[in-house]
């Protein structure tokens, strides 16, 4: 079964130095439909303009990922972490007992990035850091494997059962993501516009647009690009599971 969450459906907010687009409620957005999917708290598509960024601020039990669309990230932390994260790349950050940090863009370019909060599997673990360049093995028309759990095979790992990708594929190419049993999957369409097909229901066709959605439950779906577009998907659990362990 597949859902169109179009942008329309979402929360939008621009104080002048940012400019978001929140997928779920976050800050003073409030949306009871939208509160999270899965494992996801938090979903934000930001753009920040130059010179700006988010000052030093703590975060506690959550794991955080930020992948840089266009620009450049500047992160700094209390671990002693810092970086300066450019296209395609991606930070993590796991806050468990405490973590401050601060992330800006001192480019001369909007930086736009998916800042994404996933819920954690154990509480107050230790506080930890990566980040990881995939622009260094990326290939066109094909699943780019980003995030996975501590015991996967994805370059980032994080403390849950979750898996990231993200492809770029090019018009007219075709790429098709199964979803088992029991699980659920989020496909974001960072740029570009594509038809988005049920296997198992191939009567069900929609068009996503950038920034649009599609919740997948437990289907093999077809993406055919109409524009050469860039895709995120996050793959998890279905069950209601215990977050903290």
């Amino acid at each position: 079964m597949i859902t169109k969450k179009p942008l329309s459906h979402m929360g939008e907010s621009n104080i002048g130095w940012i400019k978001s687009t929140h997928h779920y409620s976050y800050d003073k957005y409030e949306n009871p439909k939208y509160n999270s999917f899965g494992v996801i708290k938090v979903l934000n598509d930001d753009v920040i303009l130059p010179r700006s960024g988010f000052h030093n601020h703590p975060h506690y039990d959550m794991e955080i990922l930020s992948y840089v669309i266009d620009g450049e990230l500047t992160h700094g932390d209390s671990l002693g972490n810092n970086k300066i994260l450019k296209k395609d790349e991606i930070q993590y950050m796991s806050a468990g007992s405490g973590i401050t940090c601060e992330e800006h863009n001192f480019g001369v370019n909007p930086l736009r990035f998916l800042q994404l909060w996933i819920l954690p599997n154990k509480k107050l673990s230790n506080p930890n850091y990566m980040n990881y360049n995939f622009s260094l093995n990326r290939k066109n028309n094909q699943w780019i494997y980003m995030v996975s759990n501590k015991n996967g095979l994805a370059p980032v790992k994080v403390n849950q059962d979750v898996n990231i990708y993200s492809a770029l594929v090019e018009k007219d190419k075709d790429i098709d993501f199964n979803i088992r049993e029991n699980r659920q999957g989020y496909l974001v369409q960072i740029f570009g516009k594509s038809f988005v097909t049920s296997t198992y229901d191939k009567n069900h066709t929609v068009l996503l647009e950038e920034r649009d959605a599609l919740e997948i439950y437990e289907d093999n779906v077809k993406i055919q690009p109409i524009e050469n577009s860039h895709f995120l998907l996050i793959e998890m659990n279905s069950i209601p599971i215990k977050i903290y362990q």
